[in-house]
This record gives structure tokens, sequence and C-alpha cells, in this order.
């Protein structure tokens, strides 16, 4: 199955003190032994690299890159699929929306991908399978 990450479930399962950090390892446990592909987007990872150096330092972008980015496969973004996320965005019209979010509803559509670990409604407002189902 093919799974998406949103920064939303990385960040709880990176830190300790989220609000959703024991559901969200919980998931990532369960993802980790199943024969899943897990996905994000470079859009993603420019957030959670930029979030994780802000917020706990240099380390923790070091640790992300070694230890967990090598289970992701990273999609990077066309310049089609940017295009069709700024449209989308624009359309949307909603100040809580942002352009990564947009990229990455363009991101699994196009890939096909069945569901997202993610604690961030827009998933489910696009229509998405999310999990962990709250």
């Amino acid at each position: 199955m093919k799974t998406f990450i949103d920064t939303s479930a990385m960040l709880a399962v990176l830190n300790a003190k989220d609000y959703h950090y024991k559901s969200a390892l919980l998931v990532w446990n369960k993802l980790l032994r199943k024969p899943e592909q897990l996905y994000m987007n470079n859009y993603i990872l420019v957030e959670l690299f930029s979030l994780l150096q802000n917020h706990f330092g240099i380390e923790a972008v070091r640790i992300f890159q070694n230890d967990v980015l090598p289970v992701i496969e990273i999609i990077w973004v066309t310049e089609i699929l940017h295009q069709q996320a700024v449209s989308a965005l624009m359309a949307a019209n909603r100040k809580n929306l942002s352009l990564v979010d947009c990229v990455s509803f363009e991101t699994i559509r196009w890939l096909g991908i069945s569901q997202v670990f993610a604690f961030d409604d827009h998933f489910k407002e696009q229509g998405f399978k999310v999990i962990p189902d709250s």
C-alpha cells in the first residue's frame, strides 16, 4: 500500500512533546512493520528541515536525514505539478491552506496514493483516507 507522509505526522513522530506523539508513533511503527511504500514530496522535506532546525537544532535535521529519510521515497515536484498546486491554492482562496498542502494533494492524486499519514484536516476535506482515523 502507498502512504503519503505529511509534515504534521512526521513532526508528531519526532517530537515527544507533540500532542499527537503517542498515536503518531503507533502508526509510524505499524507502517515500518508492513511492506508499505512511504512517500513525501520535496516541499514537505523543505518544510520539515526548516521546522526541525528552527525548533530542535541542526542535530535533529541530521538524525532525520540519516535515520528516517532512508525509508521514505521523495517525489520531486515538477513545474507542471507546482503550477497545478498554485492554481488550486488560488482557486481555494483560503487563508489557512498552504502551497505545501496543495502540492501534496496534487502529488497524492498524481501517484494514486492510497492513504495519508497526517494530523491536518485539509487532507480529509480533500477526500483522502487519513491515518490515524480520528
